[in-house]
């Protein structure tokens, strides 16, 4: 595993600031349970860390009447264990339990969930998004038992590996990005995923300095 520095700020601004500077490639580690295995396997090599785990802001649930908010850091063993989020989504909760692992519930976040890399075989090989070599197509040509069977616009055929994904979508749920400057922006959760059509486009549709900072889940 490649040296990295690390930083741990305590608050979002700063967060972002680091984000936005010059320092080669910079990852942001949420739970870190996709991330660590990603450094591992080489997969990605970056310069520097940066945590969000001493960011309180980013954690926590609220309730309302319209619905509910989950802070992006908030640990998926605590929305499991929120009565009023297993009362009125039942959908969710299911989706936490196929996880599983006590220890994964424990240090994984909302945020890290569906900002997790895809399990693409040719992707965890080294063979980047696009699963290419050469001018060749890995995922069309080779074993993909495992990809979407759907069109896209490009060549990546892999499937998100995020568990909440698919329900938070169904349930009309929206993410709130914070940007450098004091600036957010709201979309819906299907908008965060992306196939990318070259390989400058990521896996999500997240800048490099652009942190998921709440999920809200409207009353159905």
């Amino acid at each position: 595993m490649k040296p990295f520095a690390y930083a741990a700020p305590k608050d979002l601004e700063d967060a972002l600031a680091l984000l936005s500077e010059r320092w080669g490639e910079t990852e942001v580690l949420a739970g870190g349970t996709d991330l660590v295995t990603c450094l591992k396997q080489g997969l990605t090599a970056p310069d520097r860390l940066v945590s969000l785990k001493n960011i309180r802001a980013l954690r926590g649930i609220r309730s309302g009447r319209d619905g509910v908010t989950l802070g992006a850091m908030t640990p998926l063993a605590e929305i499991r264990a929120h009565k009023e989020i297993r009362r009125r989504f039942p959908a969710l909760i299911s989706a936490i339990d196929g996880i599983g692992s006590p220890q994964l519930l424990a240090v994984g976040t909302v945020g890290g969930d569906l900002c997790q890399r895809p399990r693409c075989w040719y992707y965890r090989n080294g063979h980047g998004l696009l699963a290419r070599h050469g001018d060749t197509s890995l995922v069309r040509t080779g074993d993909n038992r495992y990809h979407a069977i759907f069109g896209t616009n490009g060549p990546a055929l892999y499937v998100s590996p995020s568990r909440l994904g698919p329900v938070l979508v169904a349930l009309n749920a929206e993410l709130t990005v914070a940007r450098p400057g004091g600036k957010t922006r709201v979309m819906e959760v299907g908008q965060l995923f992306q196939a990318p059509r070259d390989e400058s486009q990521r896996h999500t549709t997240l800048a490099a300095n652009e942190i998921i900072t709440e999920i809200r889940i409207p009353n159905s």
